[in-house]
């Protein structure tokens, strides 16, 4: 378990978030690879770095509370003997993604989500339509097993308000599955997808490229010397014109 110390997301120190994330990413290599014991390893070193960790912003109860329980919960698959391979493989994907979320600057790595977790829902979609139950419920806990990867990061990016109704959506959708099979049912599948739909492109629009606004500043320049170069023109007219009238009179 993670000490529940200072830990700073942003910035770099010799025991900063270039490191931990750093370590993060070498515990999800070692677990696709199928090297739990070094998985572990990194994991283990995470927690041993984490509380000496620097940067300049720290982390609030929320995200320091989200932080390590996807952690704890990488580390229990890990040596859970009974865990396959991808339930190891998602439970240190999720706690790569939260590490990534708090260290990103610009556009996260839980985004890179958006075609796999759509796809799922898209299942579930039509396996609602045409009310085969079976393979409702395979296609819905597939959805929900990739939606639960990125869970946390999302609560992370997005507003609590926001966050918290697309999970009440999500969990209604769990607890009340037959109903959804019913026509009246379909309208929260379209809504939950418009939902999901908005979640992936607002990320995405968000953040602007950076070398966007050096644009934006270059093309300002140049108009607001343009103007300038026409107001003084012009001014310029106007006193040549009025000292030429000057000395006709």
């Amino acid at each position: 378990m993670l000490v529940p110390k200072p830990f700073h997301a942003l910035g770099e120190s010799p025991a900063g978030t270039g490191e931990l994330d750093e370590l993060a990413d070498q515990a999800l290599q070692m677990t696709k690879a199928g090297k739990y014991e070094e998985a572990k390893k990194f994991l283990t070193h995470f927690s041993e770095v984490f509380p000496a960790s620097g940067g300049s912003r720290p982390l609030s109860m929320d995200e320091l509370r989200i932080l390590t329980m996807s952690h704890d919960y990488a580390v229990e698959s890990i040596n859970q003997v009974s865990a396959d391979h991808a339930q190891k493989v998602n439970a240190v994907t999720k706690f790569r993604l939260v590490i990534d979320t708090l260290s990103s600057r610009y556009q996260p790595l839980w985004v890179e989500m958006e075609d796999p977790i759509m796809e799922a829902f898209s299942d579930v979609k039509t396996a609602a339509e045409e009310g085969d139950m079976e393979a409702y419920h395979s296609t819905l806990n597939a959805f929900l097993s990739k939606y639960n990867i990125i869970q946390p990061s999302v609560r992370l990016d997005l507003p609590v308000e926001r966050s918290q109704a697309l999970d009440a959506k999500i969990t209604y959708l769990d607890h009340y599955r037959k109903s959804v099979l019913k026509s009246e049912g379909m309208t929260e599948l379209t809504t939950l997808e418009g939902d999901l739909k908005d979640l992936f492109e607002n990320v995405t629009e968000d953040e602007a490229d950076p070398s966007l606004w050096w644009v934006i500043i270059s093309t300002g320049s140049i108009i607001i010397s343009t103007l300038s170069y026409v107001g003084w023109r012009k001014y310029k007219g106007q006193k040549e014109a009025k000292t030429t009238e000057r000395q006709k009179n």
